[in-house]
């Protein structure tokens, strides 16, 4: 996208958080054009650059993931010459992002009334384990403690299964989008009002949300609902079935594709006659007495052939792919999701592209994963006009880097 067409062009984010949810909520608004400056300590920088495959002399697999469209620069906030830049980057910049425990931002002079005395439109979202409507608001967060506190692993995985957590941190990356969308709505309150807003987001409340509608249904019967692993609770055909030379997507979403899937692709015309097998809800009712009946059919045929004949009736399906090919695929150069670089340090590499796609164009990554420090001095001369004599000064007490 250009400059001009993207929709937060002009809009200034400091980034004050660490690991993921408030970096996937910072980068989300970059990718959407605003100019994001994350600030990380001086010699560690934020914690994921020691996470994941090293890239380069200072960056990781982990990092990049969540820091593309962002300028970094190297400050310490436990120095009082390090919280004053910060402050005064805040006052030049429309949103403010911070995870630190709780409290941790106001006795550094960084919370939310602190800066809104500089800066009374400051959007600022915090970002915290546990609800500050709570009595648990001081206490740390982790995205896998939460999985396991809001029910997520007991509703994950098959039948029969211990508790299992998602493959991803799922929690910290719904907790970032909730974020972002929560920044959005008061910045688009602020063009109303001018005055900015706090918000205050948790890891656990947004955990919570995941449950969906596994957790209306626990509520309404008063127990954990049955796991169901790749299948699907309440459609039947709908899953993960091994063909002949491999796994296939199947998603049967109604009684008319239930009946071309049995005529058309696995040639057994006889089963959406059967009274049990006719609609869905006998279906599901009957799974123990279909499933095998499906799983011996749909593997006697490859899946090549298949994914044909059920394309052509129009069935939802779908292969199943490793990472790896996944993101080698057509379909992912096609949908250009996949952005390649050079990296000054580690060579050729490679990052998600912005999911967002506007007016038929995909929003860009204009900036790779920065380097630690990277922009250091760029930002503060820039933002601050410091002279280069006082940025030296500064870097020679660790203040900066």
């Amino acid at each position: 996208m250009t400059s001009l067409s993207q929709p937060l062009a002009g809009i200034r984010v400091l980034d004050l958080s660490r690991v993921m949810a408030g970096p996937l909520c910072a980068m989300a608004l970059a990718d959407l054009g605003a100019d994001v400056i994350k600030v990380e300590h001086p010699e560690r920088g934020d914690d994921t650059r020691d996470w994941g495959q090293r890239i380069g002399k200072t960056n990781t697999s982990y990092f990049n993931s969540c820091n593309r469209n962002k300028r970094s620069i190297c400050v310490d906030l436990q120095d009082p010459e390090g919280r004053d830049l910060v402050r005064e980057l805040a006052a030049r910049c429309d949103v403010v992002i911070q995870n630190f425990k709780y409290g941790g931002a106001q006795k550094m002079g960084l919370g939310y009334e602190d800066l809104r005395k500089v800066h009374p439109g400051i959007v600022y979202c915090s970002i915290s384990g546990y609800s500050v409507l709570g009595p648990e608001k001081s206490r740390p967060g982790y995205d896998l403690v939460i999985q396991g506190e809001t029910g997520l692993m007991a509703m994950n995985g098959e039948e029969g299964q211990g508790p299992l957590k998602f493959g991803v941190a799922a929690v910290d990356m719904f907790t970032g989008m909730y974020a972002a969308q929560a920044i959005l709505a008061v910045l688009y309150q602020r063009t109303r009002t001018g005055e900015g807003r706090h918000i205050q987001m948790s890891l656990y409340d947004s955990g919570m949300m995941i449950t969906s509608y596994y957790g209306l249904t626990a509520w309404l019967n008063k127990r954990d609902p049955a796991k169901f692993g790749n299948s699907h609770p309440s459609i039947v055909p709908y899953g993960v079935f091994d063909a002949a030379d491999g796994p296939v997507v199947i998603a049967v979403g109604n009684n008319g594709q239930f009946r071309k899937f049995c005529e058309e692709v696995i040639f057994c015309p006889g089963l959406p006659r059967d009274p049990r097998f006719e609609k869905n809800t006998e279906r599901a009712k009957n799974r123990a007495e279909l499933l095998p009946i499906l799983l011996a059919e749909i593997r006697r045929h490859a899946r090549a052939d298949l994914l044909a004949r059920m394309n052509g009736a129009g069935i939802p399906c779908g292969e199943v792919l490793g990472l790896y090919d996944a993101l080698q695929s057509e379909r992912t150069r096609q949908a250009q999701v996949w952005h390649a670089f050079e990296d000054a340090e580690a060579g050729p590499q490679g990052v998600h592209a912005p999911p967002y796609v506007i007016d038929g164009e995909r929003a860009d990554v204009r900036r790779h994963p920065p380097h630690l420090g990277e922009h250091t001095t760029e930002v503060l001369c820039e933002l601050l006009d410091l002279p280069r004599a006082q940025l030296e000064a500064l870097g020679r007490k660790s203040v900066i880097r």
